[in-house]
């Protein structure tokens, strides 16, 4: 396998640079650009297997920016940024990023952030069935269980658990769920319906520690080992 190819967005030199060594020397191949336009300029003509975004940029704004991105190609996309509001976060995961890092940061978590989300975008589905911790979801008989024992749901309970598993690992805002819901079912989804799916699909599941409330935010299921 070759080095992974990595993209870092960010005008601030000292942190572009630190991040450049960091994972070079751990077999990284790194390309630091300054700007918007450098960024989307470089992405024409050489891929990538992961982007780091600054969010202000002197010719823009990395939202913008990660719009563009994911309107363009499937590369992950980390936000590196110092804005910790729970509003500036929502609004970078709504655009398509995969993981939000607020500065500063150490870069030994940076490295094992960048290896999750890389690792997300590895695992292919070999089969029907997804899982976290003791649930298991069969697509084809559409089918859950909870350790080995059948969990009887409703038709918005059932696609509620199938996209967080489908996302296992990333947080979803409150926002991409109820689009989602909508798109699979055609019937309009508030947020106060998402709040009550969500809370009577913990309940029949039996609570489970994996599927995490980020609060002001959305929801995720995760593996104990991430």
């Amino acid at each position: 396998m070759g080095r992974q190819q990595l993209l870092i967005v960010e005008d601030d030199e000292t942190i572009a640079y630190g991040i450049q060594v960091f994972m070079q020397k751990r077999n990284f191949k790194v390309t630091c650009v300054e700007s918007v336009h450098k960024a989307k300029t470089i992405l024409q003509t050489q891929p990538f297997d992961l982007i780091l975004l600054d969010w202000n940029l002197p010719d823009g704004n990395g939202y913008e920016l990660c719009a563009y991105f994911k309107k363009t190609s499937s590369t992950p996309v980390i936000f590196l940024t110092v804005r910790d509001d729970a509003k500036d976060i929502v609004k970078g995961l709504d655009m398509g990023a995969d993981d939000y890092i607020i500065k500063p940061f150490q870069l030994s978590i940076l490295f094992s952030r960048i290896n999750a989300v890389l690792r997300r975008g590895r695992v292919l589905p070999t089969t029907s069935n997804l899982s976290c911790e003791g649930i298991m979801l069969d697509k084809t008989k559409t089918q859950v269980f909870c350790d080995d024992k059948e969990v009887l749901l409703t038709a918005s309970e059932y696609r509620l658990l199938l996209i967080l598993l489908e996302n296992k690992n990333k947080t979803l805002t409150r926002r991409i769920l109820l689009e989602s819901l909508w798109d699979m079912d055609g019937a309009f989804v508030n947020d106060n319906t998402l709040t009550v799916t969500m809370k009577r699909l913990r309940e029949k599941l039996g609570d489970p520690s994996c599927m995490k409330t980020i609060r002001g935010i959305g929801y995720r299921a995760e593996d104990a080992d991430e």
